[in-house]
């Protein structure tokens, strides 16, 4: 299926995909989300999974405007990586770890919290304890997540973990950013500030 691409900010677009691993007992849809930011006279994909070919629109995109960076978010989002850093010379940041089977190609260099990336993009703390690293993008007033909240039924909601207590504290710290849109990969992609808010309070997903 063709690419389903969305604008949601100045410089900050989706794109949505079948994912070629996904099997009917997976908890996530088949659909998932790939983000693209510019920011700071950077080009950064987050999460990336490559479009079909007859993804013109996204494909004419990235081209036009071709990515310095991607960054992956948690172990299991590894996903094209290596053919976005393969066709366009990008440097790449992920996670120290991956799972057996599944590590990229390419050297990432490491990702963690509290740093700033090149084009100000900072990084954040997830507090479920699955190695995901979310990223706050202020140009564009954005939260981008990999998993730790989703929204596979069109609402938003924290994914469930041992350690949701402390994930919902954590993430009420996060409301002292100005943010005003929320991206996940799972689900309905795009969500704003009062649905992020109302997801600290619904029953978790899972």
């Amino acid at each position: 299926m063709p690419a389903d691409v969305r604008d949601v900010a100045p410089g900050l677009w989706i794109w949505r995909t079948t994912h070629p691993a996904w099997q009917p007992e997976h908890d996530w849809p088949e659909t998932v989300t790939s983000t693209c930011v510019e920011s700071g006279g950077e080009v950064a994909l987050l999460d990336p999974l490559v479009p079909p070919e007859d993804a013109t629109e996204a494909w004419e995109r990235l081209d036009a405007n071709p990515p310095t960076l991607v960054v992956i978010l948690k172990p299991d989002h590894v996903r094209d990586v290596d053919l976005f850093v393969r066709r366009y010379h990008a440097r790449a940041f992920g996670p120290w770890l991956f799972f057996a089977g599944d590590a990229p190609e390419t050297e990432l260099e490491p990702l963690e919290p509290g740093m700033e990336l090149p084009g100000g993009i900072r990084t954040l703390f997830d507090a479920r304890w699955r190695n995901e690293t979310p990223v706050w993008l202020p140009e564009q007033r954005a939260l981008v997540f990999a998993d730790a909240l989703t929204a596979p039924d069109g609402e938003l909601r924290i994914w469930n973990t041992r350690q949701i207590d402390r994930a919902r504290q954590v993430f009420r710290e996060y409301l002292e950013l100005p943010f005003e849109h929320v991206i996940v990969a799972h689900g309905e992609p795009l969500h704003d500030r009062p649905a992020f808010e109302r997801a600290l309070d619904l029953p978790p997903y899972g």
